[in-house]
This record gives structure tokens, sequence and C-alpha cells, in this order.
């Protein structure tokens, strides 16, 4: 056991990234091993991370002991098989990326790689037939499996879609129950200590004083405190060019899908998030590509229904800041920079903060090689993330200006890289620190129009009769199981149904 430890924590700013940082170190520490405080206002609006999660967020919900029927009847939620994507490669054309595998492995090589040979063979069936969460999607079903379940759930995964605003408040009393203090407050001032700069103090509008051991800035993209400290910022909006969003919550008209839909816009694209009372909309768009009143026009003349308030405007700047551990600050959230929520990724980089700085977690000392080390694996995460949004603009077919600018822009080297290799010869590099794994990037890469020239000679070693016959056992074995199960709304109606919304929503802080 450290000789000095860390005895007090403050966290300053509450949403979703201060109340998952808050339930998780409470989850971590008793009471009387650290103090942890969450200093927020109500005041101070918040911006949500994300109504639309990827699968990694069911970790995180079990470390904390939550019991997932309750989080998602408390917080509104219905499930998420994937993202539909639609006019991103031309205009009526639309794909999916399913959370889950494609088939099975079979032979020596790949499933996709059988996929890609059998297509040579004249086999016109798309990837997605070999998709149980494709077919389930698009049939409007969803289950949790069992131990009892068929072995094809191997290949299942799913996430979901919630109110952010209903999940921190989930959270908070998860944390407030073990013991984390909340206090309500501006934060004025960030008092540094001379001989080091370190964060000795935060002072507040009504002149109280915080003092604390380690500080966590879930301020959003003010980043108050990581700003006082002059930690640098990288912007990519070389890359990643949309600049603004508009965010607008609409009366639920119909039974929600169990899938998240993007659709790609004239300068940017529109979401599109079902829970049981309403539905999330927005629009992410390029500033300089289009006039804001179009985008407001836009995006109120596609809901679905009536919209219940009138549309945020939100203003970012894709990039990270250059350290998100800068001596006894850790940046979460927004706060430590910002990927447009594409691929649903804001609320995992949280989550993944917090885990990187339980595992590299400081005694008072500090020592610079555990922020050393955390800022390396956040960078290279969030580096791989960006690889993989940029993909979804740079592989287009559309013909707008903003489309064509995206189609002609230099991308990084990593991810020109991948797209080589797999336009020779099918297979898909990854590296170590990758969040999206091959099923994900075969989805997107196939589903932008990036297709192989060849396929790994090795599935060539299966003869075309029994390849043949192993994909078609394995599409009846998808088809039959997705047929069986339960309708999304069923499903939420016999274990997870919320109760009747008595007032108007929560802030709708859905999409960033």
């Amino acid at each position: 056991m450290s000789a000095d430890p860390i005895r007090s924590i403050l966290i300053a700013g509450g949403g979703t990234a201060g109340w998952m940082a808050a339930a998780a170190l409470s989850a971590a520490f008793k009471p009387h091993q650290c103090r942890i405080t969450l200093v927020e206002s109500d005041e101070i609006g918040t911006v949500g991370v994300g109504e639309a999660t990827i699968p990694t967020i069911q970790l995180f919900n079990k470390l904390l002991g939550i019991d997932e029927r309750d989080f998602v009847r408390e917080t509104q939620g219905t499930f998420k098989l994937g993202i539909e994507f639609v006019g991103w490669l031309r205009e009526g054309e639309r794909y999916f990326h399913p959370f889950g595998r494609y088939g099975d492995d079979f032979g020596f090589a790949p499933f996709h790689q059988q996929w890609l040979r059998a297509r040579a063979l004249g086999n016109s069936l798309p990837l997605d037939a070999w998709s149980l969460n494709h077919q389930a999607a698009y049939r409007g079903k969803f289950e949790i499996p069992t131990p009892q379940s068929p072995r094809v759930f191997s290949t299942w995964s799913y996430a979901y879609h919630f109110d952010a605003a209903l999940y921190a408040r989930y959270l908070r009393s998860l944390a407030e129950s073990r013991g984390v203090a909340r206090l309500e407050g501006k934060i004025a001032e960030v008092i540094l200590r001379p001989e080091n700069g370190f964060v000795e103090r935060l002072t507040l509008a009504d002149g109280r004083s915080l003092e604390a051991d380690l500080f966590l800035d879930c301020t959003g993209f003010r980043g108050l405190i990581t700003e006082a400290l002059g930690t640098g910022y990288d912007d990519w909006t070389q890359w990643l060019p949309c600049d603004r969003a508009l965010a607008v919550p609409c009366t639920r008209v119909a039974d929600p899908e169990p899938y998240t839909r993007s659709t790609a816009r004239k300068a940017g694209w529109q979401w599109r998030i079902p829970l049981q009372h309403r539905t999330g909309n927005g629009q992410v768009y390029c500033s300089g590509a289009i006039a804001d009143d179009e985008v407001h026009a836009d995006l109120l003349a596609s809901l679905d229904g009536a919209p219940e308030a009138d549309p945020r405007m939100l203003r970012f700047t894709t990039g990270r800041r250059r350290k998100a551990w800068n001596r006894n600050v850790v940046a979460l959230g927004l706060a430590s920079g910002f990927l447009e929520p594409l691929e649903s990724t804001s609320i995992h980089l949280i989550q993944t903060g917090i885990s990187k700085l339980l595992s590299w977690f400081p005694d008072r000392n500090f020592d610079p090689l555990l922020a050393t080390e955390y800022n390396r694996l956040v960078d290279a995460e969030m580096e791989s993330i960006r690889d993989f949004l940029v993909l979804h603009y740079h592989a287009n077919a559309r013909e707008e200006p903003f489309w064509r600018q995206c189609r002609a822009m230099p991308i990084p080297d990593t991810l020109a890289e991948k797209m080589a290799m797999f336009r020779a010869n099918g297979r898909l590099i990854e590296r170590q620190y990758d969040l999206f794994h091959p099923p994900s990037w075969l989805a997107v890469l196939l589903g932008q129009g990036v297709h192989p020239a060849a396929h790994d000679p090795l599935a060539d070693t299966v003869p075309p009769q029994e390849l043949a016959a192993i994909l078609a056992g394995m599409r009846q074995v998808i088809d039959q199981t997705a047929d069986r199960m339960p309708s999304h709304q069923q499903y939420i109606d016999r274990h997870c149904r919320a109760a009747p919304r008595t007032t108007m929503p929560l802030a709708f802080q859905e999409a960033l």
C-alpha cells in the first residue's frame, strides 16, 4: 500500500461524465479511504455525451453492480443492435453496422474471406445475410440470450439507447448512496500552486474554497481546470470538418427500432435515437458549407413526431487535449476532447478514461510516468476512433460540394494503410488499441463502397460444394433464430418498461 495515498478527489462538473466517474470511484474506494466530492451547478446546462452507446457499456454497468432491467427502465431506455447508415455512400442507398460477428470462421480463412470467395463463385447474397444482429434489427426483434440460448448467440452483441440526463441521475443516486458528496456551486477560479503548477484548490462564485489531492475535470467543452493548466489542443477538423450540431427531441410515433439511424445530409448527417417515450434527433454539420437556418428547417421538417422543444445549438471543435492527464488533473468526457457521435463513442471514451485512471491510479506523489502512460493509451484509442470516423466521410460517392471535399481530403496514414490492404485482398489490419474490431471495419468499408480486388487464397482450400452448404446452413440458423425472437417492444414490455411520463423531458442531451 502506498505510504502517501490519495485522500480526496474533487470532480468538477456533473452530467454523464461527472456522475460516471463518481459512481466508479465510489465503487473502488470506501468513504473512509478517500473523500469524493462532486461540484456542479443546476444553472449550467450540460451537454449529454450520447444516448446511443456501444456494447462496452455493459462492462461498466456490471462493474457498478447495476441491474440491467432496472437501468433500462429508469432511463427510459431501449436496446441497440447496431447503426443504420442512410445515404452515406450515395443518395438512396443504405447499409447497417451491426454489433457482433458475421457468421462463424471455418477452414483456414476468416468468415468474410469465405464469403468473398463465395461471391466470386456467384453467390450474390450480401454479408448482412450472415449477421444475426442485422437480421433481428430489420425484423424489429430483440432478446437477451441466456445460457440455454442457441450457439448462434455467440455472434450476438447489443448496447442501449437511453436518456443521458436520466442516466446521470441514476448514477448520482448510486454514487451518493456510497458516500459521494454533491455540492451546488459555480466554479469561479482555479488556484495553482506556485511551486509546481499543480491545482491547489477551486474557488466557487459564492466564495467557498475546495481543496483536493486529485481533480477530475468534467466541465464539458469549457474544460475549466484543464484550460487553467495551459493544456494544448490538437485540432482534427482537417479530417472531421463538422463543427456544429442542432439537437431536438420529438414525440414517439411508433414502436422503437432496435438500432440508431444516421442519415447523410447536404453538409453533414442526422441522428435518430428511439427511446421508450420520445425520439432523439439532431444534425451534425459543417457551418462553412451550409447556413444554420437551412439546417434548422431541414431538421424540423424531417422529424417523425412533433418537436418537444426548440432545437438547441452546440458548437465544437473535433480533436483532443494534448494531455488528458496533466499534473494532478485528469480530464474526462468533453473536457478531454471531442469526436462527433457518429459511432456512439462518447460515453465509451468516458468509461475507458475512468478505467485507465483506475489502472494507473496515482498516490500523492503523482509519478509522471503514470500520466505519461495514461496519455499514451488515451491518445492511441482516440486516434483509432478518429480513423474509423474519417472512413465514413472519405469513402463516399455523393455529389454535394461538402462530400466532394471529404472525398478529396488527405487522410491519416494509418487509415490509408488499412484501406489499401482491404482493397488489395480483403485483409484487415488490426492494431493494438483499436476499439472497433474487424466486423465493424467490414461493415463500414463495404457499406462505403470499398471492395477487395481479391480474397485470401486459403479460402480456396474449402471445396465449392462444401462452402455453399456451410454458408446455407449458417444462414438458415440465423433466419430461424431471428424469426423466433420476440419483438423489441414485446421484450421491453415484458422486462423493463418505463413508467408513463407525466412531465416534459429533461434537457435533450442525447447526442454529444
